[in-house]
């Protein structure tokens, strides 16, 4: 269960957590029509730091654009805004959901002059996939759902009706016992987890398929940059379900799964079946960086 923040931050004030409604009658309530972020906050030597704001609030510009919804703050105010939230919420680390909708209006598929609303709740988050998965990693499964084809949906937008379809995967294989899903493109390669990006080290190359039916995700991001900052050599590429089972190592990367180990998919153990060591190191720099230990990358946190 999410535990209830006292304020939210709603069309450009702060309100009660229980003042913040909508109408029944809102569009993206019926439509799906929205698009949304997950930002993370962490609390370091120095104090909380909000990480990769920026590119954050930056992404959720674009997700809008690409819906055609013309948000009626800019990224400044944005990003203050979530600074602003934590803040009259006394976190210092959290989980940070900005959300733009279309407001109540016009019903049906064209939703004309509806009012484009905007609200940043917070709340606190561990580890999303557990902390166990996190030391001794996670069993995944290949879902029988596809990923969207890019010409079905925009898969570059974090669209809230194009996660149905990673909750159908996610249902699915967790009824079954699994811990997450593992979905394929429309060309039957490894695409995203139900709402994670997919890494796979084999011969200590380390590969993600590329963007395109995939999700430009910033911890994605963050990773390629340590990795090469490592020397650790680096390909962005499609592959296979079955070159997956005969990785070395595997993991999954997002803000809120930040770097969580695959030690099994489809009832195959991946390379020894636990969290590997080039997947360790990048894991530990990476908590390193987000938590402000890692003064290579402070420019990635915003301070609280």
């Amino acid at each position: 269960m999410v535990e209830r923040t006292e304020k939210v931050w709603m069309n450009g004030a702060l309100v009660a957590f229980d003042e913040a409604r909508v109408g029944i009658l809102t569009h993206t309530l019926h439509y799906g029509l929205g698009v949304f972020e997950g930002i993370r906050a962490y609390e370091g030597p120095s104090g909380g730091a909000v990480f990769r704001l920026r590119e954050h609030v930056e992404r959720l510009l674009r997700s809008a654009h690409i819906m055609q919804m013309e948000v009626p703050f800019g990224r400044e105010a944005l990003e203050s805004a979530v600074v602003e939230t934590l803040r009259a919420n006394g976190m210092k680390e959290g989980y940070v959901r900005p959300l733009v909708w279309l407001g109540e209006g016009a019903m049906g598929l064209l939703p004309a002059d509806n009012p484009v609303e905007v609200a940043i709740a917070v709340w606190p988050w561990g580890a999303y996939l557990g902390d166990e998965g996190l030391e001794r990693g996670i069993r995944a499964k290949v879902s029988s759902y596809t990923r969207h084809h890019p010409n079905i949906f925009m898969t570059q937008s974090k669209t809230c009706g194009n996660y149905v379809n990673s909750i159908l995967a996610k249902r699915e294989v967790t009824r079954l016992g699994y811990d997450e899903a593992i979905m394929l493109d429309p060309d039957g390669k490894v695409a995203e987890a139900s709402g994670e990006n997919v890494f796979i080290v084999r011969g200590g190359l380390l590969k993600t398929p590329p963007l395109g039916s995939v999700l430009d995700g910033i911890t994605r991001d963050a990773v390629l940059r340590i990795a090469r900052d490592e020397g650790i050599e680096v390909v962005e590429q499609s592959f296979t379900r079955d070159e997956l089972y005969v990785a070395d190592e595997a993991f999954l990367t997002g803000t809120a799964a930040e770097v969580t180990p695959i030690r099994e998919v489809d009832d195959r153990r991946i390379g020894a079946g636990r969290r590997g060591p080039l997947t360790e190191k990048i894991q530990t720099i990476y908590f390193d960086a987000v938590r402000g230990r890692a003064p290579r990358y402070e420019s990635w946190l915003t301070e609280l």
